[in-house]
């Protein structure tokens, strides 16, 4: 049977494969990936597009972004979203359960998102689904309705929808999920009590002090104790503590199924150059020292650190506080939405990171998280053909106004990064092409398959 779409390859020497980077042809056959040879072993009646030394990697898989649709639409939505994603190289999003209204609680609220994502998604979607105290019930049904996951909280969230859970909660879920297969991914921050004497406003010393470490470590140890009583599959997501990396570490080397993320402001900005009153720099857990982002970069390149993801958790303006600085009453979010690449390029670089580690931690290692690498994730035959572009050697400097997500405020506005996305390619369709999308959204929703 011929395959649906087009027949082409693209070629070049520098192609990444999970067998390594070298001289390829890439030959694509419908939304697949049929062969991956040497140039010079192409069949010569397939129309080839030569790009040379750019980098051609598998597309990438963004396994933590808040799309907020529907309910909080104004905050982002499935079509800035997804358009954002494409226009860095990414060819999946995973969908976090909240800040949307309703929150993925339950098979229901998974349907509501589906329906809102009709005809908007530039680019393909899973969705994480959510445990909160009182959905124990929901998680069986949540699984088969073909959530990626279930996501949890161990502190205030934000939204009095998606409630945290404590570890009464977690010995209730965690036999359930385990029987399942399903992960759990968990918010890693533990408060002990609040932290005397801070009156946060504008500093951002103070807003680092009333989120410490502890509470990072405090939680990582938490959720690692259950896992290992439980052998329920947990991911700590935006990990920002050097010593809760020591703590995954360890528990890495007793067997223990855990797996952990950080996000790429973690990795490029560091607290001792982070100004006050200036909210864009807002996240939970907190931008810490430069000495977490050192360990944290050592834990990537020595594999102890799974993956990376955005984080992706914008808000409207007036939200972010820009105009009087308040740290305490700003949203709690950075925006980096499909700048991943040319950001964790810049700084890994500097650190030797070479091409096959950087497609590891942003493309197959999060679709093995979310259970889609069966068809996500790698360059190799019977894959979705989604593969992205990018020259790195490329200099350029963010200019937010040029952004797609929703709102352009950003921390990395002005910022002077190395690496530049040239075209994405979604399952052999073109769909980004230097500084323009292509087509119409052509997104599918996506289940996992299994998790690996």
């Amino acid at each position: 049977m011929s395959p649906v779409g087009p027949r082409f390859a693209l070629v070049s020497s520098r192609v990444v494969t999970p067998e390594g980077v070298g001289p390829q042809a890439v030959l694509v056959a419908g939304d697949q990936i049929e062969a991956v040879v040497p140039p010079h072993e192409l069949p010569t009646d397939i129309d080839a597009i030569d790009y040379g030394d750019l980098v051609i990697m598998p597309g990438l898989v963004d396994s933590h972004v808040h799309i907020n649709e529907p309910g909080r639409t104004e905050w982002e939505g499935f079509e800035t979203a997804t358009r954002a994603a494409a226009s860095g190289g990414v060819t999946t999003l995973v969908d976090m359960p909240l800040n949307s209204s309703p929150v993925t609680t339950t098979p229901r609220s998974l349907q509501k998102k589906q329906e809102a994502s009709a005809g908007k998604t530039w680019v393909d979607v899973g969705f994480w689904g959510g445990l909160v105290p009182g959905n124990l019930g929901e998680l069986e049904s949540l699984v088969g309705a073909g959530v990626c996951g279930v996501k949890a909280f161990l502190c205030d969230s934000g939204l009095d929808e998606f409630p945290s859970v404590d570890e009464a909660v977690l010995r209730q879920a965690m036999p359930i999920l385990a029987r399942l297969g399903t992960t759990l991914l968990v918010h890693a921050e533990l408060p002990d009590s609040p932290s005397p004497g801070l009156e946060v406003k504008t500093s951002y010393r103070d807003y680092l002090a009333s989120r410490p470490e502890k509470w990072e470590t405090d939680a990582i140890e938490l959720v690692l104790r259950l896992c290992e009583e439980f052998r329920c599959r947990v991911h700590v997501v935006h990990l920002a503590s050097g010593d809760g990396l020591a703590l995954i570490e360890s528990a890495k080397r007793r067997g223990l199924p855990v797996t952990v993320e950080t996000c790429p402001h973690y990795l490029y900005f560091a607290a001792e150059r982070i100004p006050d009153a200036d909210p864009r720099f807002k996240c939970a857990p907190p931008l810490r020292e430069q000495l977490h982002g050192d360990l944290l970069w050592r834990g990537l390149l020595e594999g102890a650190i799974d993956l990376v993801a955005t984080d992706h958790s914008p808000c409207q303006p007036e939200r972010k506080h820009l105009d009087d600085g308040n740290l305490e009453a700003a949203w709690g979010g950075i925006a980096s939405l499909g700048l991943a690449l040319p950001i964790v390029w810049t700084r890994g670089r500097e650190r030797n990171l070479d091409f096959s580690q950087l497609s590891k931690l942003l493309s197959s290692a999060p679709a093995r998280l979310a259970g889609l690498a069966d068809r996500k994730g790698t360059i190799a035959p019977g894959k979705d053909a989604d593969l992205v572009v990018w020259d790195p050697d490329a200099s350029w400097t963010v200019n937010a106004s040029q952004l797609l997500f929703r709102h352009k405020i950003t921390p990395y506005d002005g910022e002077s990064l190395v690496g530049k996305v040239v075209r994405t390619y979604l399952r052999g369709h073109l769909i980004y092409d230097v500084g323009q999308l292509i087509g119409e959204p052509t997104g599918n929703l996506l289940r996992p398959h299994k998790i690996l």
